[in-house]
């Protein structure tokens, strides 16, 4: 049991990849700022972007995850998705990817490792049949 109890808090590598990038793009753009340099906001700029990049593409690699809470056996950090090669559903940066994946398209072994979508809040009125949830 972690300092989270059993709480998925979503750490992944694709998680830790993007902050860190984005983190040391922002540190280099705010040195630049204070210093007047041009060029290393731009630097500091192009970090932040390369981090957003870096962690869809590990996200897209299997590295990240699906919304929602995982099962206790694929919480570590550094444990892969075995859903995420195939796509998640209702996962905007699955879908940008082309990915438009419906739960039966992903194998049933897959299915069973990864996990159940999230109830619905308590008092969250259920959307009317034949309508989607997406906005």
């Amino acid at each position: 049991m972690g300092a989270h109890a059993d709480h998925d808090m979503g750490h992944t590598v694709a998680g830790w990849t993007g902050t860190a990038v984005v983190t040391l793009g922002f540190a280099v753009a705010g040195a630049a700022f204070v210093a007047g340099s041009g060029p290393g906001l731009w630097a500091g700029a192009a970090l932040v972007l390369l981090g957003a990049v870096a962690a869809w593409v590990l996200h897209l690699a299997g590295r990240g995850k699906a919304t929602g809470p995982r099962p206790p056996g694929l919480r570590h950090w550094r444990t892969p998705d075995p859903a995420g090669r195939h796509g998640h559903p209702d996962c905007l940066g699955c879908r940008l990817a082309g990915r438009r994946t419906a739960r039966a398209a992903v194998p049933a072994a897959v299915r069973a490792a990864a996990p159940a979508a999230a109830p619905a809040p308590v008092g969250a009125a259920a959307p009317a049949p034949g309508t989607s949830a997406r906005v």
